[in-house]
């Protein structure tokens, strides 16, 4: 699948800014993961307001957060592919986020997450939606492919890197 014709350099980010601050005193570790995941999320779907493709942003946050609390999107090996099906999706959208420094998302490896593919898509786009996340966990099962997009310099270097893939 050419999952390359879904990205643009706008929808790629290479080092998130999200900060992650230690929990507080009286804050226990569920509340403080729960807490930080949403701020990653937050800033993943900031990613996904290019090109006027959402209807309500708050409400599509809201939709991944009530997802990822359902189970986490970390699927390990540094990599977390949130993803939820929400009326707010005007249409199929990905996009990218990398963290050198890497995340918490509470991967079923225990390992920080570094790389996040984030994707939302109309409940009636099933088809699609799905061929999309088995190409990406198919690409994504390659540790050689994984290093490649943790060494990505510029936008235009992951949309190459799906372009090989395929």
């Amino acid at each position: 699948m050419n999952l390359s014709r879904y990205f643009t350099e706008d929808l790629i980010k290479l080092e998130m800014t999200t900060v992650i601050d230690p929990p507080g005193e009286e804050e226990s570790l569920n509340r403080w993961r729960q807490r930080s995941k949403e701020l990653i999320i937050e800033e993943l779907v900031s990613l996904l307001e290019v090109g006027n493709r959402i209807g309500n942003r708050n409400k599509l946050l809201i939709d991944f957060i009530n997802r990822e609390r359902k189970a986490t999107t970390a699927i390990g090996h540094g990599v977390a592919v949130p993803h939820v099906r929400s009326m707010q999706a005007k249409e199929f959208m990905i996009a990218f986020a990398r963290s050198t420094e890497g995340y918490d998302f509470e991967a079923l490896d225990g390992n920080l997450s570094h790389m996040f593919f984030i994707m939302a898509a109309p409940p009636y786009d099933d088809t699609l939606y799905l061929k999309v996340f088995k190409s990406l966990a198919e690409m994504l099962q390659y540790e050689s492919f994984r290093e490649e997009l943790m060494s990505l310099h510029s936008p235009g270097e992951l949309i190459r890197a799906l372009r090989a893939m395929e």
